[in-house]
């Protein structure tokens, strides 16, 4: 999500209080949360994930890194901030906005018709036989579905459902291109629409309802 959609968002959502619902009315998008090498820290820890998701350690290496990994716990727990004003889910800089809980995309076109970008899954993300969790897929297709609503609407939603179709194995380590638009919004109701493609080769595609929130609505 670059900068520009962010905060024309942001000024079409509007208010004077801190929150909308249970979202911020301003988007605090930046490029500085976290330092200049919070990407490569991002970066590290995702590889650490895969690394974790594929090792099968000995005793004596699974107790030093448990010990390695508590002294980096209370690290990080002696600068923990709220969600708010976390880097991971605001550095507009970084692939995923900088949240790992997310797999790493990068949005390459954005507007009110539209969201396309770039994902790749990794072996963290791996749901058997080499291919991609479709768990995974579905989390990917909710955040963006989400930029589109928010984007077609300049509000905020929230998810009502989604319903997502696996039409063929979704690969490891490949860029893949997903879309996600409005399909059409009626009321508060925003029904989009969404594909993930490997290629031409159609890996799954996506129908849901996101809801947009009134004033106040959590």
């Amino acid at each position: 999500m670059s900068a520009e959609s962010d905060g024309a968002t942001a000024a079409a959502v509007g208010g004077d209080g801190p929150h909308e619902g249970g979202f911020r009315s301003t988007f605090d998008v930046t490029t500085h949360r976290g330092g200049s090498n919070y990407g490569e820290f991002v970066n590290e820890v995702r590889e650490f994930m895969d690394r974790v998701r594929a090792a099968c350690p000995d005793d004596a290496l699974t107790d030093e890194l448990t010990a390695e990994l508590a002294t980096m716990n209370k690290k990080l727990a002696a600068v923990e901030v709220d969600e708010w004003t976390s880097p991971a889910g605001t550095r507009i800089d970084l692939p995923s906005r900088g949240n790992i809980t997310l797999p790493p995309f990068r949005v390459v076109q954005e507007s009110a018709d539209g969201v396309v970008a770039t994902v790749r899954f990794s072996r963290f993300h791996l749901g058997g036989n080499g291919v991609a969790h479709g768990g995974y897929v579905a989390l990917v297709f909710d955040d963006l579905g989400g930029m589109a609503s928010a984007l077609h609407i300049e509000g905020i939603c929230r998810t009502a459902y989604l319903k997502v179709d696996y039409r063929s194995l979704t690969p490891l380590d490949t860029e893949l291109t997903m879309r996600t638009w409005v399909d059409s919004y009626e009321g508060r109701k925003v029904f989009v629409r969404g594909t993930l493609h490997d290629g031409d080769r159609l890996c799954a595609e996506v129908d849901g309802l996101f809801i947009q929130l009134k004033p106040g609505q959590p």
